[in-house]
């Protein structure tokens, strides 16, 4: 037989958690692993439908007292038929299994998460409204729930009575009589399906439903400062919940568009700044762009392709703080020039001797050493 899979593991909640705990962890993991977020990915897809299964036993009051004891009496499994005793000085073996449900709490209504189920989605931001922040709508269906109703399905909200086939208890037993003894399943009421209750007159508004199909507008501020990855939850906006519980919460997710001429790390921005070669040669002032405007900027003589300066305090404004902009200098060499443009340039570059190009002159002296020549020489 094999091993029976350890659910508390796959959750990661140890055999103490309580059901806040185990449903936390559910929804962490069913977030992280969901198919929509893993499109094509086979473990992915395994992984969350291990995660459920496990939910499904361990976020019930009954499944869990059973496969604890199971877990527990390991000879006990698949139907008990290991065990090959008679029970019948402790009153049947259906007995003993009926009253360590009953120690779990197997005569208190089933109860379960009927939350609303969350609603993702996906939203495009410019790079300039991430940056500065903005306010945004979306428009999207949902299961809203009715106001008629309050979710519950029945007319004005209470019209409905306890279950009369599980008495309000939301769930029924099945005995059955084996060879081994008697057997004991607990299972939610096919009847109201758990709920305990049963609807006498269905809401006229939801047709006993308890939510309608509705297209949904909602309104948010987004900071200055999200990326890509980054989201927003509005509580109570995703899917109705079961029997008037509360909706599930809707989860925009950002996804910010690049920009012709930033480039972002954190609050940070990177700007490569062509230079022209006389400027980085005899220096001067370039105006540089920021998030909000333009700015004069000196670029010292001298300065060399490659060179990174810092501005401070010109990156991004968010909650966090405020982040740098990092100029990369690319001194770029003009093309296309004219006949006299280039005997001017031959005449004023021959006043220049190689030896005082930095790089030039190392160059030159390896060259020289290694092979005896000038690289420069004609």
């Amino acid at each position: 037989m094999p091993e029976k899979k350890d659910y508390y593991e796959i959750l990661g909640v140890g055999k103490d958690a309580s059901e806040e705990e185990i449903k936390a962890a559910y929804k962490k993991l069913v977030k992280q692993y969901h198919p929509d977020l893993h499109p094509n990915d086979k473990l992915a897809a395994e992984k969350f439908k291990e995660i459920n299964e496990a939910n499904e036993v361990l976020s019930d009051k009954q499944k869990r007292a059973a496969y604890d004891y199971e877990r527990e009496h390991p000879g006990m499994g698949g139907g008990f038929g290991g065990m090959g005793a008679d029970f019948g000085g402790f009153g049947g073996f259906g007995d003993i299994f009926d009253t360590i449900l009953h120690g779990f709490g197997g005569s208190a209504s089933v109860q379960r998460d009927r939350t609303g189920e969350d609603i993702q989605l996906e939203m495009k931001l410019s790079f300039m409204d991430a940056a500065k922040g903005c306010t945004r709508e979306i428009t999207y269906l949902r299961n809203e729930p009715c106001t008629a109703c309050g979710g519950t399905g029945a007319k004005g909200g209470t019209a409905f009575r306890s279950c009369p086939k599980c008495g309000g208890k939301g769930q029924v037993r099945y005995r059955q009589d084996t060879m081994f003894g008697r057997t004991v399943r607990v299972g939610a009421c096919p009847d109201c399906g758990g709920r305990g209750k049963v609807v006498t007159e269905k809401c006229p508004d939801c047709k006993g439903k308890g939510y309608l199909r509705k297209e949904t507008k909602v309104s948010f501020t987004i900071p200055a400062g999200v990326d890509t990855g980054s989201y927003i939850r509005k509580r109570g906006y995703g899917q109705a919940g079961a029997d008037g519980a509360a909706a599930g919460d809707l989860i925009v997710v950002f996804r910010v568009e690049p920009h012709k001429l930033f480039e972002r790390k954190n609050m940070d921005l990177y700007l490569e700044l062509p230079v022209p070669y006389s400027v980085a040669a005899l220096g001067g002032t370039i105006r540089v762009p920021d998030i909000d405007d333009t700015f004069d900027y000196t670029i010292p003589e001298g300065t060399q392709s490659g060179t990174t300066f810092t501005v401070r305090g010109k990156g991004l404004k968010t909650r966090n703080g405020t982040g740098n902009l990092y100029l990369k200098v690319f001194v770029e060499v003009p093309t296309r020039l004219t006949r006299e443009q280039k005997k001017r340039l031959g005449d004023a570059a021959g006043e220049i001797d190689v030896r005082q190009y930095e790089k030039s002159r190392k160059f030159a002296d390896n060259v020289s050493a290694l092979y005896g020549k000038d690289p420069y020489s004609t």
